[in-house]
C-alpha cells in the first residue's frame, strides 16, 4: 500500500520547482524549454491529483487531459484548450524531431500566468 499523503507531497513539491526553473527559463529567452516545464509543472499537480483520486501510483503518462480525467477533474473549455496548447511543448523535450512553431513573448508570458493560476488552483483542490 502506498502512502498516498507522500506521493502527493512528492508531485505538489515537483509541480512548484519545475514552475521555478519555468520562470528562469522563460526569463532567460529560452522559450521552449520554459513551455516544457510549464508543461512538467502542470502534469505533476495533476498526478498528485490522480494519486489522491485513485489511491494508486501515478501512471506514467505526459498527456495533461488524460491525467484529469484519471484525477476525476473537469476544466471548462478555455482550460481544456490550454492544455492542448501545453501538451505541444512537451514532445519537443522528449522527441528532438519535433518542432513547434513558438510563440511570441507576450504569448510565453500569457501561458506562464496561467500556468500559474492553473497550479495554484490545482492546489487548491488537493
Amino acid at each position: 500500500m502506498i502512502n498516498i499523503e507522500k506521493q502527493v507531497a512528492y508531485w505538489t513539491d515537483g509541480a512548484m520547482d519545475d514552475l521555478a526553473t519555468a520562470d528562469l527559463l522563460i526569463r532567460e529567452k529560452r522559450t521552449l524549454h520554459g513551455l516544457f516545464f510549464c508543461h512538467l509543472a502542470i502534469e505533476k499537480a495533476l498526478k498528485a491529483h490522480t494519486v489522491k483520486a485513485s489511491g494508486e501510483i501515478a501512471p506514467r503518462s505526459h498527456n495533461l487531459i488524460y491525467l484529469s480525467e484519471k484525477a476525476n477533474l473537469e476544466f471548462d473549455d478555455e482550460t481544456q484548450i490550454f492544455l492542448g496548447i501545453l501538451m505541444k511543448y512537451q514532445l519537443q523535450g522528449r522527441y528532438p524531431d519535433y518542432n513547434p512553431v513558438l510563440p511570441d513573448n507576450k504569448k510565453v508570458n500569457e501561458y506562464y500566468e496561467k500556468t500559474k493560476t492553473l497550479l495554484q488552483w490545482l492546489k487548491e483542490k488537493l
